[in-house]
């Protein structure tokens, strides 16, 4: 039997690093992939909202009926009719093609007035908290001034007096996110402000906005992320609540807060059919709250 070879240093030292050498330590982006890839509530949030999307993204490919025209003779239909999986509307419209075609309405209404929103409550939240005096007072002093009325009130009133469209209902949800984004912003650059890399920027004569761009921005993504997130549900169904006073879309457009007003009046006809837009309303929200939190959890990384 051969013996083994005997182990010189070079492989003994190579062994011992091999063993007792510490794991690389995980990044923080690492460490937060593998937190929310772990969260089944969020991967099951996640699923929901993608499926929900290709499907409006998808809905001329899947149905054949146009979502502004509709048939009087079939109006009012059951769920599970032949040809209209989901019953008809008051006019004879597919319901199905009109829940297809309302998605997108009512997607580009919840997101885009968020992102906007971010992106200005954030720039004013970040140069208010990093330069503060007068011109923090300013800034903070002017969005304080949004809350003293209620954000549904607000929309409201900045939807009536720009009129109905949906260029004009992203516009006036844009304006009431702001000010609680620009709050969440300034806290977090004032946690940050007095770190010692941000002295060490200033020490080297960075100008402001090159720090806040490069050194600020990116330690107070996360939170401001976090609760963006969050608003995207409450921007849906508040963009829904718009629409179903007349203040969003324009008829024959379909969105979901609208096809709830125009359907109210058949609820005791067939309130299955009048039910789905409201349905969908709920899942899309409930579908981005659930997201939120699990991002949440997942960027709270301790380790």
């Amino acid at each position: 039997m051969a013996l083994a070879e005997p182990m010189t240093a070079h492989s003994a030292i190579a062994a011992w690093a091999a063993v007792d050498a510490p794991a690389t330590p995980e990044s923080y982006l690492q460490a937060a992939r593998r937190r929310f890839m772990s969260s089944r509530v969020g991967l099951a949030a996640l699923a929901v909202l993608l499926f929900l999307v290709a499907l409006s993204v998808c809905a001329p490919l899947l149905t054949s009926y146009d979502p502004a025209v509709g048939q009087p003779v079939d109006r009012l239909k059951a769920i599970g009719t032949p040809g209209h999986l989901l019953g008809t509307d008051e006019q004879g419209r597919d319901m199905l093609t009109r829940i297809l075609y309302g998605g997108r309405m009512s997607l580009i209404a919840g997101l885009a007035p968020v992102f906007v929103a971010t992106v200005i409550g954030t720039a004013l939240g970040s140069l208010s908290g990093f330069i503060g005096r007068w011109v923090a007072a300013v800034i903070m002093r002017t969005m304080d001034m949004f809350y003293a009325f209620p954000a549904v009130l607000l929309a409201i009133a900045i939807s009536a007096s720009l009129g109905p469209g949906l260029f004009n209902q992203i516009i006036a949800l844009s304006i009431i996110y702001i000010a609680p984004i620009a709050r969440v912003a300034e806290a977090a650059t004032r946690r940050i402000v007095v770190a010692e890399f941000i002295e060490a920027a200033k020490l080297t004569g960075a100008p402001t906005t090159r720090i806040i761009v490069t050194q600020v921005l990116a330690n107070i993504f996360s939170p401001i992320f976090v609760y963006a997130s969050g608003l995207v549900g409450l921007a849906i169904v508040t963009a829904a609540s718009l629409s179903f006073l007349g203040l969003g879309v324009r008829p024959p457009t379909p969105e979901w807060g609208f096809m709830l007003n125009s359907l109210r009046g058949t609820i005791y006809v067939n309130p299955w059919v009048a039910a789905l837009p409201g349905f969908f309303i709920f899942i899309t929200s409930i579908s981005f709250n659930m997201l939120a939190d699990s991002v949440r959890d997942a960027l709270d990384v301790k380790e």
